[in-house]
């Protein structure tokens, strides 16, 4: 009997989610609910065996929308209590240093990944409340948090520390975290096989871009950098989120503008990026309006870029080389301009970019730098969603909490 994992990514207004099949690495279905607990109609979208099943009506809470999500499984298939179902795995941000590892949902971990909200504000809350909705609906499966975070906690401490006074960064937890540990953690160990390298003794650098978007720099499958901090706002240029900033801009801003915490929070998460420069967060509208002669899309695209290389630069140097850089996520794996502008300005030090490669439209890990390029360049497509459905199931077999004790899955759900 096939073994599968429902993998759910709750977030404040929507929820993600995709049954995958543990042996053979597919997504048998997958869908989308959204404009959770918004006064206009939310958005259900459930895929199955090539069709697509859509429906607009209220979803006041996460609870609802869950429970719909369910019975879309029993109407449209496959049906969950014949799928071979071993575990519900939820992607959570924010582990901070109390989760190392995935670890099963007991209620203590539940109001851990609560009180983490305070270093991930946008995230954590609705993924606990996503973790409580299905311990009650489906009380006999296993059911797993794995966090973002956890795959960082091997950097070393010269990373991982901030030069702020020491002790008001241990009595509130301030330090570098990371977050989208688990793409770049899959991407990572898929490098090796595609570029035909031993994986021992391998500089890389993970280039996670899309609407938020990091990078990584790994030695031998090891973390030993990465761009976002305390919280995901940190290190490039996203969709809506400033990136790396002046911190002293806040105290400007508070004096001159009088903005208060909230107001800032949304300025620099929200309404920044791509989005405060151009009017769009969506990287295909940019690239449109600078091709139109758009001044301020072009300055974004330059800013964007610039910041990219800044850190690609700056890891190869912290590592002592570099063998690959691996583009990935939605405009990594798609837009091929932005990989192209990128990878030009490292033509100096002999990256050479085999335009053609580059150009294919494909869903394939592949190779898109020249044979005699300094520097290996790929295209990966993350799964972040088999890697969550992979770790959940071995969490779900152990039967472990988060303190890596062993207790009955079943009982503590």
């Amino acid at each position: 009997m096939a073994k599968t994992v429902l993998v759910i990514n709750s977030g404040s207004s929507s929820i993600k989610y995709q049954l995958v099949d543990l042996e053979s690495g597919e997504g048998l279905a997958s869908g989308l609910v959204e404009k959770i607990g918004e006064p206009i109609d939310g958005h259900y979208k459930h895929k199955y065996n090539g069709e697509a099943h859509e429906f607009d009506e209220p979803i006041p809470n996460h609870s609802v929308g869950l429970k719909k999500v369910l019975g879309f499984f029993k109407e449209f298939g496959p049906n969950l209590d014949e799928a071979g179902i071993v575990a519900v795995g939820h992607r959570v941000v924010q582990g901070g240093s109390i989760f190392p590892q995935p670890s099963l949902c007991t209620d203590e971990a539940v109001e851990n990944i609560k009180n983490l909200a305070v270093l991930a504000p946008l995230h954590n809350g609705p993924e606990a409340k996503g973790i409580e909705v299905m311990k009650s609906l489906m009380p006999d499966v296993p059911q797993i948090a794995v966090f973002d975070s956890s795959f960082f906690t091997q950097l070393p401490a010269a990373s991982s520390t901030y030069a702020l006074n020491q002790e008001v960064a241990k009595k509130y937890a301030i330090k570098r975290y990371g977050a989208h540990g688990t793409s770049h953690e899959y991407v990572g160990s898929v490098v090796p096989g595609i570029v035909g390298k031993p994986a021992e003794g391998l500089k890389q650098i993970v280039l996670h871009i899309g609407n938020g978007a990091s990078a990584s720099a790994q030695i031998s499958g090891k973390p030993v950098e990465t761009s976002m901090g305390l919280t995901p706002l940190e290190g490039l240029v996203m969709g809506g989120r400033t990136g790396d900033i002046d911190p002293a801009v806040v105290f400007h801003l508070i004096r001159n503008a009088h903005m208060n915490v909230d107001e800032l929070d949304t300025l620099f998460n929200k309404k920044s990026g791509l989005t405060g420069m151009t009017g769009y967060g969506d990287m295909r509208e940019v690239m449109r309006l600078a091709k139109e002669g758009n001044a301020d899309a072009q300055l974004a695209l330059d800013v964007y870029v610039h910041r990219i290389v800044a850190y690609i630069g700056n890891y190869t140097y912290q590592m002592g080389g570099c063998d690959v850089i691996t583009f990935t996520a939605g405009v990594g794996e798609n837009a091929s301009w932005v990989r192209e502008l990128v990878v030009d300005k490292l033509a100096p030090f002999g990256v050479k970019l085999d335009k053609e490669k580059n150009a294919e439209h494909s869903s394939e890990p592949r190779i898109i730098s020249t044979p005699d390029s300094s520097v290996i360049v790929a295209v990966i497509p993350t799964n972040e969603e088999l890697a969550i459905a992979r770790k959940s199931a071995a969490i779900a077999e152990a039967g472990k909490d988060y303190y890596g004790n062993v207790v009955d899955p079943v009982d503590e759900a």
